[in-house]
């Protein structure tokens, strides 16, 4: 059963469109929620929350009517807002455990579910410190806690790596992870950054100028691609085997120390040995080219199908 589905969901600020008539289906696992700036990416998920009503559509946040169980699908769920938006005056105890008792939960148990929760993302030493002197990646962790501490059943998270250098994106992407995978909360995260995407989630949804471009799993869009990539250590080699293959009745692409061989059969990769090993060529790397993410957001990669 879908997590999260939407049909013919529309927002319109004024004369800006948001989102277009977007109909998409999420199911449980994590799931990457890709797109430029400006995509529609974060509408879509206040629209979800029941934060913000969309001029049309109807949606559907685990069973929940997005119109009428905007309060029960705010207590059913976690929300890591991007910007930053914590009382700079409290510590992370006390605000971690308000968040908690806003969420349903009793005092005491808040209080104990707060502990577990600063513990589980690195932040039990300094739970007491007003948060006006934490750092960057130790507020992310305090607005990843708050939307953990209630054991929410599907979490949205907006932009989770904003504002991190590359060694504090790391540890948020492993949190992320071993909560999808261990924990075994559902994740819708917001990411225009397709690297994280793929390190952390098993499917993907694209959306472009508010309209569905394409969702599926992660694999689908880096599948093979039917191309051979031979690398080997010098230009001027490669350009030397581009030859033979071209003249052996392969199909090529010289891009500076590497061949790209458009793979129609089994028979290339003998040829390419062959090749190889006649021009007595150093070989550095064989083997199948995949997509990438980053592909999809090339011009020709734009393409508004679904993909199941």
């Amino acid at each position: 059963m879908p997590i999260i589905e939407t049909n013919d969901l529309t927002m319109r600020f004024g004369p800006v469109t948001a989102l277009d008539a977007l109909a998409l289906q999420v199911e449980p696992g994590v799931t990457g929620l890709v797109g430029a700036n400006g995509a529609g990416k974060s509408t879509l998920i206040k629209i979800l929350l029941g934060i913000l009503t969309p001029t049309t559509g109807a949606g559907r946040v685990l069973g929940l009517d997005i119109h009428a169980q905007g309060l029960q699908i705010r207590e059913s769920v976690g929300y890591m807002p991007e910007h930053d938006c914590l009382p700079l005056d409290m510590n992370a105890t006390e605000f971690v455990a308000h968040m908690g008792r806003i969420s349903g939960l009793p005092k005491s148990v808040a209080r104990e579910r707060t502990a577990e929760t600063l513990r589980h993302v690195g932040l039990f030493e300094e739970r007491y410190r007003e948060m006006r002197g934490y750092s960057t990646g130790m507020k992310q962790r305090v607005k990843l806690a708050q939307a953990l501490v209630h054991d929410p059943r599907l979490l949205f998270l907006d932009e989770p790596t904003n504002g991190l250098d590359p060694a504090g994106r790391d540890e948020m992407l492993a949190l992320i992870r071993r909560i999808g995978r261990e924990f075994g909360i559902s994740i819708l995260m917001s990411s225009h950054l397709l690297g994280e995407i793929e390190r952390v989630c098993d499917s993907l949804v694209v959306i472009d100028a508010g309209t569905l471009v394409r969702s599926g799993p992660v694999a689908n869009f880096t599948a093979h691609t039917g191309i051979l990539l031979v690398e080997v250590e010098l230009a001027e080699e490669a350009a030397r085997l581009a030859g033979a293959l071209t003249a052996a009745g392969l199909e090529t692409r010289l891009d500076g120390r590497r061949v790209h061989v458009q793979q129609r059969d089994d028979r290339a990769f003998d040829i390419v040995r062959d090749a190889v090993a006649e021009l007595d060529l150093p070989l550095v790397r064989l083997e199948q080219s995949r997509q990438a993410l980053e592909d999809i957001f090339r011009p020709e990669g734009i393409e508004r199908v679904a993909v199941a």
